[in-house]
């Protein structure tokens, strides 16, 4: 009954996209079908296949060790304050971001990672029919991060309509940053992260795709420019630029503690508020209602459907660093459907701090008219940051009980 209900979800949550199309007439649905059968056999070999799972596997081990090596320098910087058997947040989750930040950036230096980027991309446009810009950067993201490449992007977006434009913003809305991975593994299981990653980027495709068609022509399907504004060719000197690299990662930590010290405590200040009124009332059970309907169509019992909505919609609220800190220590006794996609849902930027990022990058990017054209369709932005997660947990969810 559950995987009936789990189906069920699927074709509701591609009916929404249908739904609040702006052009419904002009849907591909050539693509959109290519799309979703490539995402069935992705989630089925990444999840139910004995290569799959061992992939999946071995990725997330080799990110687990990258983990420990990097706290070898967390150990020299902080000493006795290091307890390998009781560990934070900080130090389990935040403190190897130090290390993956620059060794991603050291690949993008050295050409490594925008060899492997273009090549997806490609391959990605090849296989779906999408624009290829639009595949080359819903891959990049999945590396770089929304603001990021959305930075390098510059030339490329102002050669573009709003239309196409607003496709990336909605795009942005489901993005993973690679270099956080590590973060999130220590958090849930690993195997449903990294499965997650690569399903995103098909819906992200589809999600746009569904809700804002555009039509591009061949002379228009082209890669302006890849790489920042101004680049003369010249590198910037190795240590000059690692130690930038570095720098920004001790920054991202400090932006997450931040938002994550912030939204636990005003999540809580609410609560307490909402409770003078009516004690049971809370933060979580508001978003537990709005996200029920959702939550049950993943193919849950009522209690699991409960405790997955709220958690969803906090995570809506706040971002996906609170929730899997709230989770970390129990998800591994759940049952293995709920943890596959309570994992798969908040595996993305989705969330309302995320708007303001990209309403913020792409006003220095783009024309006003532009501009003030995506800041209008911010709900298109959430819905479709949303409806990314809520399919990509129910391509997941088919294969996981």
């Amino acid at each position: 009954m559950y995987l009936a209900i789990n189906i069920l979800g699927l074709v509701v949550f591609l009916a929404i996209g249908v739904l609040f199309s702006k052009d419904r007439k002009h849907i591909n649905w050539k693509a959109i079908g290519i799309m979703i059968v490539l995402n069935l056999l992705l989630a089925w070999f990444l999840t139910a296949s004995a290569a799959g799972r061992a992939g999946v596997k071995a990725a997330a081990d080799g990110f687990a060790w990258i983990v420990n090596v990097s706290a070898k320098g967390t150990v020299f910087a902080l000493g006795s304050w290091y307890n390998p058997k009781n560990l934070n947040f900080i130090c389990s989750a935040l403190m190897p971001i130090l290390m993956i930040v620059p060794m991603f950036d050291i690949l993008t230096y050295i050409g490594v990672l925008p060899w492997i980027i273009k090549w997806i991309g490609r391959g990605l446009s090849f296989i779906t029919g999408q624009p290829k810009f639009e595949s080359f950067f819903a891959v990049e993201m999945m590396f770089l991060g929304n603001t990021e490449v959305l930075a390098v992007s510059g030339a490329q977006l102002r050669q573009m309509n709003k239309e196409r434009n607003l496709t990336l913003a909605m795009m942005s809305m489901s993005c993973v940053t690679a270099s956080i991975l590590g973060a999130y593994i220590e958090m849930m299981p690993g195997r449903f992260i990294l499965t997650a990653v690569p399903i995103n980027i098909i819906n992200s495709l589809i999600a746009t795709s569904l809700l804002n068609p555009t039509h591009v022509t061949e002379e228009e399907d082209v890669i302006v420019k890849v790489g920042s504004e101004g680049d003369t060719g010249k590198k910037e000197p190795f240590f000059s630029f690692l130690g930038d690299s570095i720098l920004g990662a001790g920054k991202l930590i400090l932006i997450i503690i931040a938002n994550v010290v912030a939204f636990v405590a005003l999540a809580a200040l609410i609560d307490k508020i909402l409770g003078l009124f009516w004690k049971p009332l809370s933060l979580e059970s508001i978003l537990g209602v709005v996200m029920f309907p959702f939550s049950w169509l993943l193919g849950l019992p009522v209690k699991e459907a409960w405790f997955l909505s709220q958690q969803m919609g906090m995570k809506l609220v706040t971002n996906e660093f609170v929730v899997m800190g709230a989770v970390t220590g129990k998800i591994a006794s759940m049952p293995m459907h709920l943890q596959a996609v309570l994992t798969t849902f908040v595996t993305s930027f989705a969330n309302f701090g995320t708007l303001g990022m990209i309403i913020g990058a792409f006003k220095g990017l783009v024309g006003k008219e532009d501009n003030d054209y995506i800041a209008h369709n911010i709900g298109y932005l959430l819905l479709s940051g949303i409806l990314v997660s809520l399919l990509s947990a129910a391509f997941v969810g088919l294969f996981v009980w």
